[in-house]
């Protein structure tokens, strides 16, 4: 491999990486990059590695992946295994990954999901900090909570000018809802260890970078009901449409989908987070958005251009009625409450790691949903074909 640069033009030297949440959505696209474009050496930390076993599974009878031995995984769970701080210890980097974070549970689970997110990362912080650790913790753009416009009336003209509903990480203030309102444990919860980590960085020196994500999305992501998640479980958006869609069902709008989101494609992101983890001095200190604002689209808009893109993908008709309205409550369970709108400010990024997003909503759509098509269609098939039990 040849030697690589930084963004000042200094060698990057080869560094171990503990990588706690390594077998999800995010871990998996990131453990890829760093096995076939770096020399870096991950432990993989996570209860399941269903998502990363092609990177340690040895091809039949061909040549071993140049880099066996290089990601090592490790079967634990940071709520309780004391492994972890070892493991942290024999690292340079700490990469913390490990989430509740699929809106249905926010309601329903608002205990565990406070747990998750704030309880379980203070000792992984606590760690870095008392072994003098570098730590990119992973939050969320939902710690913006609402925006300012959301506050006006619908028709005043404020609402259009950037400064009251573009967020910025430096910035813009946090509004969240009202206690009542469980589905806002989530972003709390990642807003209290946000304040935590920076204040471990301005007290005790804690070396750090914040990531705030905005709808990161493409394969692999979250899972398909009933065939590699609970029958009952309700994934985020992107597959609970990609589920309707290999069912042929309608697509379900909570609240009409009038939400506006951003979406952008996880190769995009991952781009930006290698960034992140070989330009330290240009991270340390951070906090970044990861997002395009210009994939803005409603969620309504989304089940649009998903039902299109699926048909071409997979040669089937769009139904008659491809969607259906649902309330919130029903959909999510009591004690819902959502932001209007999230358009992530790329000023700090952009200036800090020279950072934008390259792929349209389209293309991306695409691409995903063709993996979704090529990984779920037959299982979804086969599992409702068999016959209803019957009393």
């Amino acid at each position: 491999m040849e030697a690589r640069l930084d963004l000042d033009g200094n060698p990057i030297r080869p560094i171990t990486i503990c990588m706690i949440g390594a077998g999800g959505f995010i871990g998996s696209h990131l453990c890829e990059k760093l096995m076939t474009e770096t020399p870096h050496t991950v432990l993989a930390v996570d209860v399941y590695n269903d998502k990363i076993k092609h990177l340690m599974e040895q091809p039949a009878g061909g040549q071993p992946h140049p880099w066996v031995g290089r990601i090592q995984f490790h079967r634990l769970n940071i709520k309780n295994d004391s492994r972890l701080e070892g493991l942290i210890k024999m690292s340079d980097l700490t990469i913390n990954l490990a989430a509740i974070c699929t809106p249905a549970d926010y309601n329903t689970r608002p205990l565990d999901t406070i747990y998750s997110n704030f309880i379980d990362a203070l000792p992984v912080v606590r760690y870095c900090s008392e072994n003098d650790k570098r730590l990119i913790h992973f939050s969320t753009c939902e710690v913006y909570g609402k925006t300012i416009g959301s506050f006006l009336p619908k028709d005043h003209p404020l609402r259009k000018e950037p400064e009251f509903y573009v967020l910025k990480e430096d910035l813009s203030p946090c509004i969240l809802g009202p206690i009542e309102k469980q589905r806002w444990s989530y972003a709390c919860a990642k807003q209290l260890t946000e304040r935590l980590i920076y204040a471990e960085g301005a007290e005790n020196g804690l070396e750090f970078t914040i990531v705030r994500p905005f709808n990161w999305i493409g394969p692999r992501m979250d899972f398909i009901p009933g065939v590699d998640g609970p029958s009952e479980g309700v994934p985020r958006v992107l597959a609970c449409f990609s589920n309707n869609l290999l069912r042929r069902e309608p697509l379900k709008l909570v609240d009409g989908g009038q939400s506006l989101r951003t979406f952008v494609y996880i190769k995009d992101a991952i781009e930006a987070v290698l960034l992140m983890i070989e330009n330290p001095d240009r991270a340390n200190g951070r906090i970044f958005n990861v997002g395009n604002p210009n994939n803005e689209v409603t969620v309504k808009q989304l089940a649009e251009i998903m039902t299109e893109v699926y048909s071409k993908v997979s040669g089937e008709p769009p139904l008659e009625v491809p969607t259906i309205d649902i309330s919130s409550e029903e959909f999510y369970g009591e004690g819902y409450d959502d932001s209007d709108r999230r358009i992530p400010d790329m000023t700090i990024i952009n200036r800090q790691l020279g950072w934008n997003p390259k792929t349209s909503l389209h293309d991306l759509l695409h691409s995903t949903l063709t993996y979704q098509r090529k990984t779920y269609a037959e299982a979804i098939k086969r599992m409702m074909a068999k016959p209803t039990a019957t009393s």
